[in-house]
């Protein structure tokens, strides 16, 4: 018998709002491996986010003890997940063969966010030495920034890799705020984006028109660099990249929380983690105009999160003291 799409689409909406409902009632996270499908703290705010939500895919807690948890990337060559536990000072890592955790790297030079480029290298922001550095494969560390004309940096956050190798990364000041994140100190350079060349090993500005400049990530083509701003006003911005310029700033979303790190899909929807309460904390979904279409509810704010596994389909989330992940259906649009 022919199956009627609208039909199937409706039913599966009916469906999760039905779940949805179920979900009035607190979910006990202490019991981690089970929950009905679909996942009740799975919702579509909008029906675009349907596709999406994979029926039998359930939430999962992997780990819990970390006191904030941040910057998760995924190594494709290794298949593991590695993520920072920044008041500890160390990285955590996920292996996915047998989901074991373990502590990756201790000191990591208070590290927050991290990713890995295309050579298979990790790069990681580190809120001790106020600076970006790469991890070589031969156990070396190369600083890749650490001043501004002349000047150290605040704390870097966030951090990305362009296809022509081009390093780029924010430069808020919250690892020098005090002394829990990293090492109490004076700030020098106002908030800000940089890029460093790839064959220069330049560094340059390239927006300082954000009060908290924070998560950072490319649109699938690498046409458009979306910015989170955690200061005032708390948005989410976007620029038109053009000769490694960025032009055209402009409000993408005003969410009713604050957007912390943020990745792309392939189809270009924006997957936020997200500060702003129970009703808020998880994972917010907005379409490429800059529509809430989906969110996944946490029992803790969600610092920052990425796609990973084999097939790229499964969000990892770094939340407070935990990480979670997600199989969903749809990709990460960059490699980490």
């Amino acid at each position: 018998m022919a199956t009627n799409p609208s039909q199937t689409r409706r039913s599966f909406l009916a469906l999760a709002a039905s779940a949805t409902a179920l979900a009035q009632k607190p979910r006990d996270w202490t019991n981690i491996q089970t929950t009905r499908y679909p996942d009740p703290d799975v919702i579509a705010v909008d029906k675009r986010f349907a596709k999406y939500m994979v029926f039998n895919a359930a939430i999962y807690r992997h780990f819990v003890g970390t006191k904030w948890a941040e910057g998760p990337a995924w190594c494709a060559q290794g298949r593991y997940l590695v993520w920072s536990d920044i008041p500890n000072n160390r990285q955590m890592r996920y292996l996915e063969e047998d989901s074991h955790v373990s502590t990756f790297r201790e000191p990591s030079g208070y590290s927050n966010g991290n990713t890995f480029d295309f050579e298979g290298r990790q790069l990681s922001c580190e809120h001790a030495g106020r600076r970006v550095v790469r991890y070589e494969h031969n156990g070396r560390i190369t600083v890749i920034a650490d001043k501004f004309n002349g000047k150290p940096l605040n704390s870097p956050n966030d951090i990305v890799v362009h296809p022509d190798g081009g390093i780029w990364f924010t430069d808020p000041p919250y690892g020098i705020l005090g002394n829990y994140e990293g090492f109490e100190a004076r700030q020098e350079l106002k908030e800000a984006v940089y890029r460093v060349d790839p064959k220069l090993a330049k560094i340059e500005m390239v927006a300082d028109d954000l009060d908290k400049p924070n998560g950072i990530c490319f649109s699938p083509d690498y046409k458009k660099l979306y910015l989170c701003d955690t200061g005032d006003p708390k948005d989410i911005r976007v620029y038109d990249v053009v000769d490694n310029k960025l032009r055209g700033g402009r409000r993408f979303v005003k969410s009713n929380g604050s957007a912390d790190g943020i990745r792309a899909d392939v189809d270009g929807n924006i997957w936020g983690g997200m500060n702003g309460g129970p009703d808020v904390d998880g994972v917010q979904v907005f379409s490429p105009e800059g529509q809430l279409i989906g969110h996944i509810r946490l029992p803790e704010v969600c610092a920052n999160l990425c796609f990973g596994g084999t097939k790229r389909n499964r969000l990892f989330m770094s939340a407070s003291q935990s990480l979670y992940s997600l199989y969903v259906g749809t990709q990460g649009a960059h490699v980490t």
